[in-house]
């Protein structure tokens, strides 16, 4: 996984308003989990969901980048936030929720380090407590090699970026932010990110025993499907059968 070193600062420009996907996460909490009080963010990068889900939540973040990191404390300083990898984490907590939202588990470049991610989930939820992420779709991830590069301005600076196949399962997009320093010079910064692609069925079967799915969406609400751009889903500590009375 990326660093994102000397990208976080441009993080939030290019990534802009998150208000839907904290809606859609307080959305799940109030219709499974309404007495909820605590709450984990694997890979919280700037932090900008923390900061709009700790009022009335105990936030916590983890994320491997210290840049990100930095920026976060400012965004949400009411978040503990902690330096690690989300695949192989242990923390002295159990949490009510935890989220890993924007294709963050899509950046673990094998489906190994999926099953830890998992694994870890399991062993920081609480009993009966929410698990909500969501996914790039392989097919999304196959449609996106070869289109045209995305182009934006912002702030005097310009971003270009590229979704190209690479190894395997895995697409590489690559960010290429030109900072404008001044008059016609400008400072490059190129970032290479790795996608994985990974069938929903696999996801599914890798999560079923463990947890009970709640619910699975896609972006547009159109039948979730593995050509579907972007699915959503909330899962529940441990099937259904182990869930705590009243929860």
């Amino acid at each position: 996984m990326t660093d994102y070193a000397g990208f976080a600062r441009f993080y939030d420009r290019i990534m802009g308003d998150r208000s839907e996907e904290i809606d859609r996460i307080q959305g799940y909490i109030g219709k499974y989990l309404p007495g909820a009080r605590s709450l984990l963010e694997l890979g919280c990068g700037t932090g900008a969901l923390l900061a709009g889900l700790s009022p009335g939540l105990a936030v916590t973040g983890i994320d491997r980048s210290p840049d990100m990191l930095a920026v976060a404390a400012r965004t949400a300083p009411d978040a503990r936030l902690v330096q690690a990898d989300m695949t192989a984490f242990s923390l002295p907590a159990r949490f009510d929720v935890i989220i890993c939202m924007f294709d963050t588990i899509n950046h673990v470049q094998s489906f190994a380090g999926w099953l830890t991610l998992f694994s870890c989930v399991h062993e920081h939820l609480a009993a009966g407590g929410l698990f909500v992420f969501d996914v790039n779709t392989a097919g999304r991830l196959e449609r996106l090699d070869g289109m045209p590069p995305y182009l934006d301005e912002f702030d005097g600076n310009t971003v270009v970026m590229t979704v190209r196949s690479a190894a395997g399962a895995l697409s590489l997009w690559r960010t290429r932010i030109f900072e404008w320093l001044h008059d016609d010079v400008y400072r490059l910064h190129d970032e290479r990110i790795y996608e994985l692609g990974v069938p929903l069925a696999t996801i599914r079967a890798a999560l079923a025993g463990r947890f009970e799915l709640l619910e699975e969406a896609s972006l547009d609400s159109s039948p979730v499907s593995d050509e579907s751009d972007r699915i959503f889903f909330a899962y529940r500590h441990g099937p259904a059968s182990t869930r705590p009375a009243g929860s």
